[in-house]
């Protein structure tokens, strides 16, 4: 159950990012560390930095909380055998390499700012996703 150990480990660095770029959208921290441009702060503070009134970055915390706790409980001796843990990371890790990839196309197309921090969790969401798939492929074969 080696994948289960991987996604725990990208979940919890994806929650890291999240919750920095959460905290900022709530107004806890500053201004954005994002290099010389301001694009971070415009992908953050734009009209698409919200989904019916939550902040994006709170989804994706959200997301990624719930993935590390599946990975953490799928690593348990009771479940470490279960299939469940290993389908529903695979479902995580698609449904979010999915959401991701609808948000950097908004990015990119609709935004014209790309948030280095946001691709920083686009990175780990998509190794998440591979991880997942990779373990659910495995334990079939």
């Amino acid at each position: 159950m080696r994948h289960r150990q991987v996604v725990a480990l990208l979940a919890l660095v994806g929650v890291l990012l999240s919750l920095y770029l959460t905290l900022f959208k709530l107004g806890l921290v500053g201004s954005l560390q994002c290099g010389t441009s301001g694009d971070c702060e415009r992908v953050q503070l734009g009209p698409y930095g919200a989904l019916f009134g939550i902040p994006v970055a709170a989804i994706g915390l959200a997301g990624y909380l719930a993935i590390l706790a599946t990975a953490m409980v799928g690593l348990q001796p009771a479940w470490i055998e279960r299939p469940g843990p290993t389908r529903l990371l695979a479902v995580f890790g698609v449904g979010g390499v999915l959401f991701t990839a609808y948000l950097t196309y908004l990015e990119v197309f609709r935004i014209h700012a790309i948030c280095r921090w946001c691709m920083g969790s686009a990175a780990v969401i998509l190794l998440i996703g591979v991880a997942a798939v990779t373990g659910l492929v495995n334990r079939r074969a």
